[in-house]
């Protein structure tokens, strides 16, 4: 097992897989299965999204004979989608039944997301939702919604309903705030009627690789003199601030009034955290993202680098946040709004879902026909 993967789980910070496919749940001498990254190199959960399925689906051979049974069934090219997908997700479900019990349903997550058109419809997300967690039947589901204004009552339901989620598409820190308060204002709904909330699990995706990516070009094309020293900067400043809310929140008095009643926290994931620039460090917004209570899901070339190559140096994150709010604050002072990045940035978002959601569904009715 990775030294450096192990140390920066006894830190904290769960690892988790961005990625599934069939291929992924045998040993096929093709890509590492899942069996082997979990008893390997501390892989505790997996995360999938609409482009990682559009490409495992369209890609592999291994659905082709169920798409057929599907397709003579008159199943739709959705509704083959749906069975697909699920039946993936549930297999991972159970792959991951040892960590999920041994962690205490801290981990051994899996996560599938609503339809990434219904990102702007709070009613349709939760019908899906629900439909999704009923379908599947895994206690170590999430149920991926996203953080849109759209989304944040779509949250505070599915939770009080007692559905676990993960929060997606988060790229600033007063969305992350909403995200949160959405999160507790369910669990609060929920014990207002005296229901459980010990099996309730969430993370919030805090996207991470992207900030850099709009920021960056604009840096570079400012007249500022100090503009380039803040290349590569903003994301992870940005993260930070994010995980100080989250410190705040923690010690809270009304988060304390949950714990109290068995609720647990709500944790940051930092998603999109393989770097999209080359001449950055492989591991920087992995081994910049270490702290207590969190989760990184990765892709297996960001896995493979922080094995290889990564410098575990603790936490990275508490008692960093002055700092972190001088890059947000020089940002602003040379003309960019982390806010306006993090709304152009959502919506690009959706935009990337849905292009390849709709992709696999020409793909499945031409396959079908």
């Amino acid at each position: 097992m990775s030294k450096t993967l192990a140390q920066i789980s006894q830190a904290g910070t769960s690892i988790w897989l961005d990625d599934l496919s069939r291929e992924r749940m045998i040993d096929n001498g093709k890509s590492r299965s899942l069996k082997s990254l979990i008893s390997e190199e501390s892989v505790v959960g997996v995360t999938t999204n609409p482009a990682i399925f559009s490409s495992s689906i369209s890609q592999s051979a291994l659905y082709s004979d169920d798409l057929k049974a599907l397709a003579a069934k008159g199943f739709s090219a959705e509704q083959i989608i749906t069975e697909l997908t699920c039946s993936d997700v549930a297999k991972a479900c159970d792959l991951f039944k040892e960590v999920f019990i041994s962690s205490g349903g801290v981990d051994g997550r899996v996560s599938i997301e609503v339809d990434p058109r219904f990102a702007r419809d709070t009613q349709k997300t939760i019908s899906q939702a629900r439909d999704l967690w009923k379908q599947i039947a895994r206690p170590n589901l999430l149920i991926k919604v996203p953080a849109t204004i759209e989304g944040l009552p779509a949250i505070e339901t599915l939770i009080s309903e007692g559905i676990s989620v993960n929060v997606t598409i988060i790229f600033s820190t007063k969305r992350y705030e909403q995200v949160l308060d959405a999160f507790i204002k369910g669990l609060e709904a929920r014990a207002s009627k005296s229901l459980p909330l010990t099996d309730i699990h969430s993370v919030a995706s805090f996207f991470i690789s992207r900030v850099d990516t709009e920021i960056d070009p604009r840096l570079k094309a400012s007249a500022s003199s100090g503009a380039l020293a803040l290349l590569g900067k903003a994301a992870i400043a940005n993260a930070h601030l994010a995980y100080e809310h989250f410190e705040r929140v923690l010690n809270s008095h009304r988060w304390q009034v949950l714990a109290k009643l068995g609720a647990n926290i709500q944790r940051p994931l930092w998603a999109s955290t393989g770097v999209k620039d080359p001449n950055y460090d492989p591991t920087q917004y992995v081994m910049g993202l270490v702290a207590p209570l969190c989760v990184n899901t990765m892709p297996e070339q960001t896995l493979n680098a922080v094995k290889s190559q990564g410098e575990f140096r603790g936490n990275a994150i508490s008692g960093k946040y002055i700092d972190a709010a001088g890059v947000i604050n020089q940002l602003a002072g040379i003309g960019i709004d982390i806010e306006e990045v993090a709304e152009k940035l959502e919506r690009e978002g959706i935009d990337k879902f849905i292009k390849p959601w709709l992709e696999l569904i020409g793909n499945v009715e031409a396959a079908s026909k």
